[in-house]
């Protein structure tokens, strides 16, 4: 093969990757081979003089996707040239001072704030156009609110979820497939959620690291041409800002032991450092390559990398039908901890290691906390794909999601599915029968005596049997069936939730009940365009809710369950339904209204839709700025949408503020 044709596979790779990692939150190939793997084309294009269309070191991130509006960035975000050298760190600096600070593992966001208050924040994207994301950007935990500040002021900063609060929401999960595999994907889903309240519920926090520009009355506040004072100031407006250290040429090692003892325990995602010259007008000078600022640079950590041998890959079978890999070698020390065991993620990323029994395997830790396989330095090839599902010796097969090939079992009865499902079925948020754990339910399936939902209502059936189990008596039984005929007066948002339809979480099973109002017949009946078309939904989801309905044996499960249970249909002032079939949408800043959150609310009570987007479909565009040049205000008009305010919006809807 000669170089062009290499160049051409590593482009095709990389991209392949940087989009399974960037717009589908999964990954197909480990954070080291991504290097290894880029700095071979780097190299490869420096001694070619040749440089290919839609290489990764000249294009930026990845296109956002169609699910949020898009802006444009008024100056473009450019990613950092790295390296894995302290010593390049400090030939860098040279003469100059500069400030060592945090790189964060999360999702990139520009913030700007006018007027005190907050008027957009737009994702990375692809370095040139990102996705809106201002409503979801109101709820991140520390962001303040309002600033002291009066002029116009943007600046970038990282939403990210914490460890802890990552560790918290997988722990909740009891299907192992559907954990989260890192913080990083967790959070960039939270982020572009269209239903900011999932993004409230998720705990992602905003850390400011980089001063884009200010101005009130058309003038710059005074840094006295240092970037800490960058830093200083938004301090003073109330932002968190990344964690940094003033260094120069014989301080930066230093600086550099001082973070990598603290990554250990630090909460925060965090995949490198960056430095930057203190001198913003030094900085300015430098100007930018095609792909890179010269005022800043990028440290990843040298990771600390162990040889082992694989001794075996379990498979775990999930409710879902995926059944995951894991990799369990011969234990390692690694950044101070012991380590047996990787997650393989999917049949792709396997296949990309060629692994086999027996293979001297170089395993790391991801950002020093998550192991991975490094790299397989025997690639013998030799691993076979389990052809009957572990739980219930059902058959397998593979399939694509989100452009990686998986496992699956194939069998609708497989206990472990059946066992997840009726889990999710009797947890809190779904029909919440109290004292049925996992493992109880394993008993009830293994036993016969819980085959589907509706026999959950009927365990009296098996009184005998059920109080001769150990760790079984007549208080446990009663206070069990006590607790499922409770649990039989419920909403039906709990019940979508509890059927377990892919990707339908509580969020979404409300906002459905809603559009159909809280009529299950219509649920069942939708077809998939009108699914598709309630907010949050898309047509992923709706594909797999009408696949879901239109299986025959889900379908009589679902009517035997119905049968047991008392369903409460929320009630509804018809004299108050006065926007029926009316459709909005908010933007800009409110006065009246806590948040746009609390408006849409009260439109959606009294009958009315929210939407994200202008379209033909719109009936007004509600914004107190109406003379404002933005984006919806321009769509409106070019559709004849209606711009009202909120005082009018009021008026018409009969609504008195005092």
């Amino acid at each position: 093969m000669n170089q062009t044709e290499r160049m051409k596979e590593l482009i095709a790779l990389l991209s392949k990757a940087s989009k399974a990692y960037y717009a589908e939150d999964t990954e197909i190939m480990s954070n080291y081979e991504y290097d290894k793997l880029y700095d071979e084309l780097t190299a490869l294009e420096e001694e070619t003089g040749i440089t290919l269309a839609g290489s990764p070191t000249v294009s930026v991130g990845y296109e956002a996707v169609d699910s949020l509006p898009k802006e444009r960035h008024e100056k473009p975000m450019l990613s950092l040239a790295k390296t894995k050298s302290r010593e390049e760190l400090a030939d860098w600096l040279g003469e100059k001072e500069g400030l060592l600070s945090w790189k964060l593992d999360g999702l990139t966001i520009v913030v700007t704030y006018e007027n005190g208050k907050l008027l957009k924040a737009v994702t990375r994207g692809n370095g040139e156009v990102g996705e809106v994301v201002t409503n979801n950007a109101k709820v991140f935990k520390n962001l303040p609110a309002v600033i002291p500040f009066k002029g116009t002021l943007t600046l970038r900063g990282e939403a990210v979820i914490p460890y802890s609060e990552f560790e918290k929401i997988n722990a909740a999960i009891e299907d192992v497939g559907a954990k989260y595999k890192n913080p990083r994907n967790l959070c960039s889903g939270s982020v572009r959620q269209l239903n900011n309240q999932v993004t409230a519920e998720r705990n992602v926090y905003f850390y400011a690291f980089s001063y884009v520009q200010a101005a009130e009355g058309g003038n710059e506040p005074d840094f006295v041409n240092d970037r800490e004072n960058h830093f200083k100031f938004l301090k003073e407006q109330g932002f968190d800002v990344v964690d940094y250290i003033r260094v120069d040429a014989e301080s930066v090692s230093t600086a550099i032991e001082t973070y990598a003892d603290q990554v250990k325990t630090y909460d925060i995602p965090s995949d490198g450092l960056v430095l930057s010259y203190c001198d913003l007008a030094y900085s300015a000078s430098l100007g930018l390559t095609a792909k890179f600022p010269r005022h800043s640079i990028a440290f990843k950590w040298a990771d600390e990398v162990a040889e082992t041998t694989l001794r075996e890959v379990e498979w775990s079978p999930s409710r879902t039908g995926l059944i995951n890999p894991v990799a369990i070698f011969d234990e390692v020390e690694l950044e101070g901890t012991t380590v047996s065991r990787a997650s393989l993620h999917n049949i792709s990323y396997m296949k990309a290691l060629k692994l086999g029994i027996g293979d001297r395997v170089t395993v790391y830790k991801a950002n020093m906390i998550i192991p991975q396989i490094a790299e397989n330095l025997t690639r013998s090839g030799r691993i076979e794909l389990p052809k009957a599902c572990p739980a219930c010796g059902g058959k397998t097969e593979i399939s694509v999601a989100n452009e990686a090939e998986v496992l699956c079992c194939v069998n609708p009865a497989c206990p472990a599915k059946k066992l997840k499902s009726f889990a999710l079925f009797v947890s809190r948020d779904a029909i919440n029968i109290d004292g049925l754990s996992e493992a109880t339910l394993e008993k009830m399936i293994a036993r016969g005596f819980v085959r589907e939902y509706a026999d959950l209502f009927h365990l009296d059936n098996y009184k005998d049997e059920i109080t001769q189990m150990d760790g079984f008596g007549e208080k446990s039984f009663r206070n069990m069936t006590d607790n499922a005929d409770k649990a039989r007066k419920t909403s039906l948002p709990r019940v979508i939730y509890s059927l377990g339809i892919p990707g339908i979480g509580v969020a979404n099973a409300k906002v459905l009940c809603k559009f159909f109002d809280y009529d299950i017949d219509k649920i069942r009946t939708a077809d998939r365009e009108e699914l598709a078309s309630v907010d949050g939904i898309g047509e992923v989801l709706a594909a797999g809710i009408c696949e879901y309905f239109a299986d025959e044996e889900a379908g009589g499960v679902l009517d035997r369950l119905m049968a047991e249970l008392d369903i409460e249909k929320p009630q509804v002032n018809e004299s108050e339904q006065n926007l029926e079939g009316k459709v909005f949408v908010i933007t800009g800043s409110l006065n009246h209204f806590g948040n746009r959150n609390e408006l849409k609310e009260l439109i959606e009570q009294r009958g009315g839709k929210v939407t994200g987007s202008v379209t033909g479909k719109t009936d007004y565009l509600i914004n107190n700025d109406i003379a404002s040049t933005s984006g919806k205000n321009k769509k409106a008009k070019e559709l004849g949408v209606p711009i009202i305010d909120e005082k009018s919006f009021l008026e018409m809807s009969g609504i008195m503020i005092g």
